[in-house]
């Protein structure tokens, strides 16, 4: 797919912070409605998009979650002209002072910086160790009335680092946790264009994730596919990350298993990457995968899920790591799963 790169830079340059997803599902969509022969939105905001199979109808069906939101900031008060913040979903605090950002307000997006007041100037104790949200501002460089006319309480604020080519075909931006992972799906639904299937397929680019994988459980109650594959980052190995809940960067994907995959699910897709000789390690998830896996398979009667992973280094801050390689991976597998899927497959799922 020659246009991966610009497609997912694409990405990276909106904000979409849960519940607020719009300006990424916008290009989302319009890069996947040629690709597709459906699209609509589910009622919290989730893009579903249809590539129905070859099959007899009535045609089991696979949804494929990549969630689309991002994490970031609210403006929660306002002091002097200082913009007091709380995190939408999990932000890494210590790395937030000197971050550019944009803060969507009602008369348009202002930039601004996260700051950090000196040490001298914090109470007693506060400078010790990293500081929390509640010692860092964002200052736009309007005065305290200009901030008062402009800023609400409750306007949301994203990161405003671009996209970053770096050597080795790797990627770095904020959001790539997941819009890496909504670029793997792309892959794939440009690679099933000529390549038969029969089954239906949901590619889904999901809402809420960050704050409860609230979007992709509410698809699947409404699309009730047969099969379930959720595709998110998980944790490269690097600088101090190098235990057995890290993963290569560059070297592959990662295959969960754990109770929130199902075991027949995970032994196709590992003897399928064996086969096609696509590098992966698999990823030990002893408890819940906190991807959206976890409401895809509890969603209706119970979906059977897997999980795949793109190793990703600096979670959850602005400059987040990825290699293009392990995206285009981890769509082909997709792709050739898909393909690979006979008409009664369901019927062979057995517990292993």
């Amino acid at each position: 797919m020659t246009d991966l790169l610009p497609f997912l830079k694409s990405l990276l340059t909106v904000s979409g912070l849960s519940g607020h997803e719009a300006p990424a599902a916008r290009l989302i969509e319009a890069e996947w409605k040629p690709l597709v022969d459906e699209v609509h939105y589910s009622r919290l905001g989730s893009l579903h998009a249809l590539k129905k199979g070859s099959g007899p109808e009535p045609r089991p069906s696979l949804l494929i979650a990549t969630h689309m939101d991002a994490i970031g900031l609210i403006v929660k008060k306002v002091v002097d002209g200082f913009l007091y913040t709380a995190g939408v979903g999990g932000v890494d605090v210590r790395v937030l002072p000197g971050t550019p950002v944009l803060v969507h307000a009602e008369g348009g997006d202002l930039p601004g910086v996260v700051a950090m007041p000196m040490g001298k100037l914090l109470p007693a104790g506060a400078n010790d160790g990293f500081l929390t949200l509640e010692h860092l501002v964002v200052d736009t460089g309007l005065t305290p009335a200009e901030v008062k006319r402009r800023v609400q309480v409750g306007d949301l604020i994203s990161f405003d680092t671009p996209p970053v080519e770096m050597a080795g075909e790797v990627l770095n931006g904020h959001s790539l946790d997941n819009r890496a992972s909504v670029a793997a799906l792309t892959v794939a639904l440009n690679e099933l264009q000529g390549k038969a299937h029969a089954w239906d397929v949901w590619a889904v680019a999901s809402t809420q994730e960050e704050v409860g994988a609230k979007g992709a459980g509410t698809s699947a109650f409404a699309l009730n596919p047969s099969l379930a594959v959720a595709v998110d980052v998980t944790f490269a190995k690097g600088p101090g990350a190098n235990g057995w809940e890290t993963f290569p960067l560059g070297k592959g994907l990662t295959l969960g298993l754990g109770p929130n995959i199902h075991p027949f699910l995970h032994s196709r897709f590992k003897e399928l990457a064996d086969k096609l000789e696509i590098p992966y390690t698999i990823e030990p998830m002893p408890q819940s995968s906190g991807t959206d896996g976890m409401t895809l398979q509890l969603a209706a009667e119970g979906i059977p899920t897997m999980v795949l992973g793109i190793p990703l280094r600096y979670m959850h801050t602005p400059v987040e790591l990825v290699t293009l390689k392990d995206i285009q991976r981890v769509g082909r597998l997709l792709a050739e799963f898909i393909g690979a899927l006979e008409a009664d497959f369901i019927e062979k799922i057995v517990w292993e």
